[in-house]
């Protein structure tokens, strides 16, 4: 999506704030014992509650078999992304690290954004896992401007996320978003600088770091939606919808 108008432009920021306060809401939720479905009941009722619609239940991603079945993605320790939380019963426990991924229409326009958050204390390794993504993503912004190109984005994303010592997750990353869940062009969080399409002001773009603490392979599991690590290793998964504006990135869902 470009914003062509200034009631476009309002309706997009006024989503982003309401996308980021329900998501700081169910951050603060996560603890031992709380459930999956729990999470997701709790964001589809705050998202209705403001007015608006979930843009993930129902949607129907290229390529799938069948519509995703919740408001919210909860994808656990190896559950890289997307993972279905109503299904089959998920509570989270001591020392676990769960991706909250969540997307809500407002005015039209939608906005996505995704936190990983630890569940009471995590080993070290795991908080500098989510440290190195949280840092990515906020390095992928700071590239993301008007005159750079999409493989800017990548090559700052991947630079952090390596020199932590962790691997990014190709297969999967970041998109254009507002009219659709998911837009054109499709941003891989790895690339080399000025290489891909070329970023224009109005832009609205959805960047995610998604890394693993292991090897990069990842698997899709017979739910169709929910994406694993191969080797069973942690990830972890950081994301902002951003608005391109003349001076840079304005970040629509901080």
């Amino acid at each position: 999506m470009t914003i062509k108008n200034d009631t476009e432009r309002a309706n997009l920021i006024e989503g982003g704030k309401r996308l980021a306060a329900v998501l700081e809401t169910l951050r603060v939720k996560v603890a031992p014992g709380v459930t999956a479905e729990a999470l997701d009941d709790l964001a589809e009722q705050l998202i209705r509650d403001g007015g608006d619609t979930p843009a993930f239940l129902g949607y129907t991603p290229e390529g799938a078999r069948r519509a995703y079945p919740a408001t919210l993605c909860v994808s656990i320790n190896d559950e890289v992304v997307h993972g279905i939380p109503n299904e089959s019963v998920k509570v989270l426990k001591e020392g676990d690290i769960v991706g909250l991924d969540l997307g809500l229409t407002h005015g039209g326009i939608i906005v996505d954004a995704a936190v990983t958050v630890p569940v009471g204390e995590i080993d070290g390794k795991t908080k500098q896992l989510l440290a190195a993504t949280r840092d990515a993503l906020v390095a992928g912004i700071a590239a993301a401007k008007p005159g750079n190109h999409v493989g800017d984005i990548g090559h700052a994303i991947e630079k952090v996320i390596k020199d932590a010592g962790f691997t990014v997750v190709k297969d999967l990353g970041g998109h254009g978003v507002g009219e659709l869940v998911h837009e054109e062009p499709f941003i891989a969080n790895y690339g080399r600088p000025g290489e891909g399409e070329l970023l224009e002001e109005g832009m609205v773009l959805a960047l995610e770091p998604i890394s693993s603490a292991g090897k990069a392979a990842v698997v899709l599991a017979p739910d169709g939606y929910t994406f694993r690590t191969k080797d069973g290793a942690r990830s972890a998964h950081f994301e902002h919808t951003i608005l391109l504006e003349k001076d840079g990135a304005r970040i629509v869902t901080a």
